[in-house]
């Protein structure tokens, strides 16, 4: 079984753990080769917000780590096959140039390689408010094909502290690039169990229009 390649980018916004456990969540998927690239002004906030151990940490953990300054790297090409890539967190900044099509760094060179390949990307828009400006440039990416997930966070599974949080976050956005053989993030199961007609098995369909 052949590698999938996801290439994984990591901007300047807060919420740097975003990042982080999705490389670690990637990592332990079998058959998954990761492609990092950070923004130099993420690089502050990896410092800032995990340690000024996180950028190190995550090394091991990929395939390749790309400077955000080489344009010429593999990943900046749609003739290097990849499966997709998230952004997470995406600041608006790295927004705007996936908007606009400014590809001056590796970074927003890369995010731009998955739309005109017609491939996935994700980005984890990390902003609040949101001016119009911002909800523009999160419509011009969706037209494009890209996928905006902001990170907003579910409490329906009742979650216990700051890193299940994170960690639900990450696994909706893997979910999103749809590599694993079922979801990793838990789902959403109603608040009571289905009603079936009498008589009805309960493995059969409703006929179509119903």
């Amino acid at each position: 079984m052949r590698n999938e390649r996801v290439v994984v980018g990591i901007s300047g916004a807060s919420g740097a753990a975003l990042g982080v456990r999705i490389v670690e969540r990637l990592s332990a998927l079998p058959h998954v080769e990761i492609h990092l690239v950070v923004s130099d002004a993420a690089r502050r906030t990896l410092d800032l917000e995990c340690g000024p151990d996180a950028m190190e940490s995550l090394l091991p953990l990929v395939r390749c780590h790309h400077p955000n300054g080489d344009i010429g790297a593999s990943i900046a090409s749609g003739s290097f096959p990849v499966s997709g890539m998230v952004i997470a967190p995406c600041s608006m900044q790295t927004l705007s140039a996936v908007a606009t099509g400014r590809t001056d760094t590796l970074l927003a060179r890369a995010a731009d390689v998955q739309l005109k390949e017609r491939r996935r990307l994700i980005l984890l828009a990390r902003e609040t408010p949101l001016h119009l400006g911002h909800l523009r440039n999160m419509c011009a990416v969706t037209e494009m094909g890209a996928i905006v997930m902001p990170p907003v966070p579910a409490f329906y599974h009742l979650p216990q502290s700051l890193a299940e949080v994170v960690d639900h976050l990450a696994a909706r956005a893997i979910d999103l690039l749809a590599l694993a053989a079922g979801p990793l993030a838990k789902s959403w199961e109603g608040t009571s169990p289905p009603v079936f007609r009498s008589g009805e098995a309960k493995d059969t369909m409703p006929p179509h229009g119903e």
